[in-house]
């Protein structure tokens, strides 16, 4: 016998995804700082200014479920670029390349988004991603839920396994500068889009095309070995 759904249920469940909207749109164009909750909750067409707190209880809980709201989608184009990148190995004897792994770190993301414009042409979620990152709280959640998923982990292996010479403390460096080229350069380009501007790359996939350009340059640059402070030239 299949469960149904109360009328109350499907209510709050409406709720929930209204309030997720409003707060995902207030945050990307005005910083999460600079919303409150009543906004929110005005926003989201809700009378009850405690609606926010209800259904999500603080700001930063009310943030970890939008990013886990595109994190799921994200996460199963993920595991299918992940896959095909294994499979590919198993089937030529050859292991995946940097670039392969890069591929597999933004394109999901620039599909994601490419499906959220949809016949708009616009989205909100890289603009919000990229309000997060001044804030280590913020930026720490996103973290937190990127490294729960599995697909992310392999990634992360394969990425390793092809840069096996790369110090540890530089490739946290770099991978900490290609997150922020990713959420960045999408936010940018999300943003010329919203507001009809010209842009560099004409769609999603293009732009996906300049990120994996530029982070394997970056994580195939030569490093320099810096001297200890206060060391002798």
């Amino acid at each position: 016998m299949t469960a149904t759904k109360s009328p109350r249920a499907d209510r709050a469940n409406e709720t929930r995804e209204a309030i997720l909207s409003a707060a995902e749109r207030l945050f990307a164009e005005r910083g999460v700082f600079a919303v409150s909750n009543r906004q929110v909750s005005d926003q989201a067409g809700q009378g009850n200014n405690a609606a926010v707190g209800y259904h999500f209880g603080t700001k930063a809980d009310l943030i970890r479920a939008i990013v886990r709201r595109h994190n799921e989608p994200v996460e199963r184009l993920c595991e299918q670029m992940v896959d095909e990148v294994e499979r590919t190995a198993r089937t030529t004897g050859r292991p995946a390349e940097l670039r392969d792994w890069v591929q597999c770190l933004v394109r999901p993301l620039a599909a994601h988004l490419a499906e959220l414009s949809g016949a708009t042409g616009t989205s909100t979620y890289a603009r919000f991603s990229a309000q997060l990152m001044p804030d280590p709280t913020h930026r720490d959640i996103v973290s937190e839920e990127s490294l729960a998923s599995p697909s992310v982990l392999k990634i992360i292996e394969g990425l390793n396994r092809c840069l096996p010479d790369m110090p540890a403390e530089v490739r946290v460096e770099r991978n900490a500068m290609a997150r922020h080229l990713i959420v960045h350069m999408f936010a940018e380009q999300e943003r010329a889009r919203a507001q009809g501007d010209p842009t560099v790359r004409p769609d999603w996939d293009a732009t996906a095309d300049g990120l994996v350009d530029a982070i394997t340059g970056l994580l195939l640059a030569p490093v320099t070995a810096h001297r200890a402070k206060g060391a002798q030239p």
